[in-house]
């Protein structure tokens, strides 16, 4: 579907490990959704359906927790129930759907130009790059970082082991580290727990999850001439 064609509000689902948000264009307060391993994409549809059942869209974005190519998931999400490899959103919404990584989303609501790092601190690690527009999802949480990945030292698991004192300085390490490995003009902290935060690391700003809901809107409405999804 073509954007210029798009006829109606863009309805921005954020899908997590530990809730759905889901919030209408134009609205300012999300609602929340309790997610969990047991959530299977059925689950999630019904689910916010449920919840929307009165709102009136022309189309819906989801930031999805895992990797997308060409809107589609490439596996099921590690920390849900299982069935989103195949699901036909367009068809269970009743409208065009877009697909995008969590992370991704959320960078694209958080993007000033020029090169940025977004980094979101949730239940895992999401990553992605928006270099001149174009916005490139990683997947950095399971990278051999000391004795495990990044995610086990920055992501909740870390958060719960260590506490937040040395989760803090974990943090400051790995943004470190990727900044020097990836070169961006600016970084992004996002994510749930991103609040925890006491001093950023140098170089990095922090971003709010309300920009994933403007990430939604911007898929299907953007307002750089040249954003692209890779």
């Amino acid at each position: 579907m073509d954007n210029a064609a798009l006829n109606g509000a863009v309805l921005v689902i954020d899908v997590g490990g530990t809730h759905v948000k889901v919030q209408m264009e134009g609205q300012t307060e999300p609602v929340k959704i309790v997610s969990g391993p047991r959530m299977t994409a059925q689950k999630m549809v019904d689910a916010v359906r449920n919840a929307t059942a009165d709102w009136h869209y022309g189309a819906a974005a989801i930031g999805y927790p895992g990797p997308v190519v060409h809107e589609r998931p490439l596996h099921d999400p590690a920390n849900l129930g299982p069935g989103w490899v195949g699901f036909d959103f367009a068809k269970a919404f009743g409208c065009p759907v877009k697909l995008a990584n969590d992370a991704a989303m959320q960078a694209l609501g958080s993007y000033e130009g020029g090169r940025m790092l977004f980094l979101g601190l949730g239940t895992g690690l999401g990553s992605a790059m928006i270099v001149e527009g174009v916005v490139q999802p990683l997947e950095l949480a399971h990278l051999p970082y000391k004795k495990k990945t990044y995610e086990d030292y920055v992501g909740l698991r870390g958060l719960k082991k260590f506490g937040k004192k040395k989760w803090r300085r974990e943090v400051e390490d790995v943004a470190a580290r990727l900044k020097t490995a990836l070169e961006p003009d600016y970084a992004v902290i996002g994510g749930g727990n991103a609040k925890l935060l006491k001093d950023l690391p140098i170089g990095c700003r922090l971003g709010a999850n309300e920009n994933a809901f403007l990430g939604g809107v911007r898929l299907w409405k953007p307002k750089m001439d040249e954003a692209v999804v890779a």
